[in-house]
This record gives C-alpha cells, sequence and structure tokens, in this order.
C-alpha cells in the first residue's frame, strides 16, 4: 500500500514540476517562452488549484480514495501525450490549468488521508506521523531522483554528443520523448495504485463509512493550530519552488551546458529521500515542530548566503555545500509539515477537511511563487536575478520560522487544535 502511494504521490507531478525543474533551460528553449510566461502557466495551475483544494477535502473523507486517485493519475497522463506534440505557450498553458484540477481535485487529499491512516494505525506498531510522512515524501523523492536521472540519460542519449551543436529541432524531439517516459511512469502508477490500495482507507475505530462532507468543517475552521500549519507549509512552500532555480542558475551563474545544468538539478531531487526520512525518524523522537524550526533555520542560511553573495567567484565546493544542505532541509520540511497534524489534534475523520483548508493557504505559490521567479530572473538578468529570488526566499523561511514557533506556544497551552 505504502510502495503504491509513495509511487502514485511522485508521478502525478511528474509533467507539471518535476519536468520543468529539471529541463527548465531546455523547456523554455524549445517552447520559445521566457521565464515569466513559463511562471504564469504555473500561475494559472495554482489557481485552478486553489479552487480544487477545498472542496477535494470533503471528497476525501466521503469517496473511495484509491478510485479518485487512480482518475486522477490517467487523466495527467493524458495531458502529457499533448505536452510530447510540443504545442503552442497558449497550449502549454491551458495544460497547466488542466494539471491543476486533475493533481489536486481528485488526487491530493486522499493521498494524505491515507497516509495518515497508515502512520496512525495501518501497518506501524503504534502512531509514527513523522515517519509516516518522512517515508511518503522520501520515497516520492527517490523515485523522482530515479526517475530524474533516467530521463537525462535519455535526453543525453538522444541528442549530438556536443550539446551546443544540437538544433531546436533535435532538441525538441528529444524532449518530447523524455515527456513520454514521464506520462508513461505516471500511467504505471495508476495500474500499481489499482491492485494494491485498498477499496477503502478505514477509520480508526474500523468503519469504512463515509463522513458527512458537511460536518465539521466548521470547527476545523475554528482550530489555530490549523492556521499556523498553512502558514508554515506556505513558507516551506516557497522554499520548495525556489529549487526550480537550481539548474538555470547553474547554467546561467556557473556556466553550465543544458545536460550538465540538469544534472545539478537531478543532485538537489537525490537529497529528498535520505532527507525525508531522517526527518521522519527524528522528528519522532524530538517533535515534529521542533525538528520544523531547524530546518526554516538552515534553509533561511543557505538562502541568505545565495542572496547576499558570500561565496566567492569560484567556489564550486561551497556552491555544492550550500546547495546540498539547503535542499535536505527543504525536503525535510515536506516530509514534516502535514505529520504536525497530530500535534495540532486534528481529528482523525476530518483529516481530508483540514488538509483542503491548510492546501488552500499553503500552496498559493502556486499561484504567486512563478510570475515571481520570472519576473525577478527576467527583470536583472544574470546573477543578481537570481540574487534577489533567493532573498525572497529567505524572508519565507524567517516567516516560516516564527509561525512555528507560535505553534509550539500554541501547543504548550495545552489545546494546540481548538480555540479557548
Amino acid at each position: 500500500m505504502m510502495l503504491a502511494l509513495v509511487t502514485a504521490g511522485e508521478a502525478v507531478f511528474f509533467l507539471p514540476f518535476v519536468l520543468p525543474r529539471i529541463f527548465r533551460p531546455t523547456l523554455l528553449d524549445v517552447f520559445g517562452i521566457s521565464n515569466l510566461q513559463l511562471g504564469m502557466a504555473f500561475s494559472i495551475y495554482g489557481v485552478v488549484a486553489m479552487l480544487a483544494y477545498f472542496p477535494g477535502g470533503p471528497l476525501a473523507d466521503r469517496f473511495d480514495a484509491r478510485k479518485l486517485m487512480v482518475i486522477a493519475l490517467v487523466a495527467t497522463s493524458v495531458g502529457g501525450l499533448v505536452m510530447a506534440t510540443i504545442p503552442s505557450p497558449n497550449v502549454l498553458k491551458s495544460l497547466y490549468g488542466f494539471w491543476g484540477l486533475t493533481t489536486i481535485l481528485l488526487f491530493w487529499s486522499p493521498l494524505i488521508r491515507a497516509t495518515r491512516q497508515w502512520g496512525a494505525d495501518g501497518l506501524l506498531a503504534r502512531a509514527m506521523p513523522g515517519r509516516a510522512f518522512g517515508i511518503l515524501d522520501g520515497g516520492r523523492g527517490l523515485i523522482a531522483a530515479v526517475i530524474a536521472s533516467l530521463s537525462v540519460g535519455l535526453f543525453a542519449a538522444l541528442i549530438p554528443a556536443d550539446v551546443q551543436v544540437a538544433t531546436l529541432a533535435e532538441r525538441s524531439q528529444a524532449f518530447g520523448k523524455v515527456v513520454l517516459l514521464f506520462a508513461a511512469v505516471t500511467v504505471f502508477s495508476a495500474v500499481l495504485l489499482w491492485f494494491a490500495l485498498p477499496q477503502r482507507v478505514s477509520s480508526p475505530s474500523g468503519r469504512t463509512q463515509p463522513a458527512r462532507a458537511d460536518a465539521g468543517i466548521g470547527a476545523v475552521l475554528r482550530m489555530p493550530a490549523v492556521w499556523l500549519q498553512a502558514i508554515i507549509v506556505v513558507c516551506a512552500y516557497v522554499a520548495y519552488k525556489g529549487l526550480d532555480d537550481v539548474s538555470l542558475y547553474a547554467k546561467e551563474v556557473l556556466l553550465f551546458d543544458e545536460v550538465q545544468a540538469a544534472k545539478i538539478g537531478t543532485v538537489s531531487m537525490w537529497m529528498r529521500p535520505p532527507a525525508a526520512v531522517l526527518a521522519g525518524l527524528i522528528a519522532d523522537r524530538f517533535g515534529v515542530s521542533k525538528s520544523t524550526l531547524v530546518c526554516f533555520a538552515a534553509i533561511a542560511v543557505g538562502t541568505g548566503s545565495l542572496a547576499a553573495g558570500l561565496l566567492p567567484p569560484g567556489a564550486m565546493l561551497l556552491f555544492f555545500a550550500t546547495l546540498v544542505t539547503t535542499s535536505a532541509a527543504v525536503f525535510a520540511l515536506r516530509g514534516l509539515y502535514f505529520a504536525l497534524m497530530e500535534e495540532g489534534c486534528v481529528p482523525m475523520e476530518r483529516t481530508g477537511t483540514a488538509v483542503g483548508i491548510v492546501s488552500v493557504i499553503g500552496y498559493t505559490p502556486d499561484v504567486f511563487m512563478g510570475p515571481l521567479m520570472g519576473w525577478l530572473l527576467d527583470r536583472s538578468p544574470g546573477e543578481m536575478g537570481h540574487r534577489h529570488l533567493f532573498a525572497a526566499v529567505t524572508s519565507f523561511a524567517i516567516t516560516g520560522l516564527i509561525a512555528t514557533v507560535v505553534f509550539r506556544w500554541h501547543q504548550k497551552l495545552g489545546s494546540p487544535g481548538r480555540l479557548g
């Protein structure tokens, strides 16, 4: 069950997010678009996702997670078939709107609910939310890193050995085949999920009847811990989106070619599996919120150093150390922030609703981060644009650290999930 959740949980985001993270310079050239135009596509995804998160939460509390997620995976892969034809920029933007619907409305909340259930009383002897979500995100990271490495190898094999002499047509054809690889993995994950996931994940009491979608929404909305968790997710997700700049930074500042730049992005992704799993183990030992504090502090130091230009020219080893450390902290956070629901005392039967509320706020970077990145990078070409971007990420990391301190303070009052 968990293997299926891990595989599907990453595969559904291969096409809209993993692909541009690894091949951002190539994608921009092949589609003939700017950073701002790509950012607008991400923004369209984000707007649709924002509209889908909240209704998706009650749906996850009411209907069979397996059916919802399989439909989402198959529909997402169909969008990949369209992308492989290298359509016009307008069609690309429409695709991102379509993916915003398929990946969120029918997929995201069921995934989180099923994972939390597994961590509470599925396969583990006792409740281990940190470990459950750490395994989910770490496993997702491992899948992403493996597929990313294979896709870079495929892309390199399909173009001339001297990347600089490859024509636009050759690069477009190679890129299209990489897109088909991602679409095929997405379909495979749907098949795996269908056979591995139980027809309905039961509640802690063993009952399988769905909860009323309209019941409990007001109670969840009155939980301060849910709103604080939403702020934490916003700040963590901004840092995650900031990693999209890694491959472009390597190309424009470090002067790597497209294949080398893609490999740099892959290095960052390989930090995700060990970071998320280790963070989950540590969180179950020392506390999820305390581990979250450490991660935000590490991100603030790493991105703050890049924003301030503290790395001297040619300091490749120091850059890689900063990249590895910051990436590890970012991916550790992704394995932690939904585990905060246990410390926030969110009822298990309202997990989907709480996930919907947290996600509506927490994933707003899908709306604004893409255009912000594009505007900062296009307004100040070269190193200065990247420094401005890292400064923005640093400010959010500091905000996340403050929100986590307030969350811990509220927890110590003795009623972390409720008013009064």
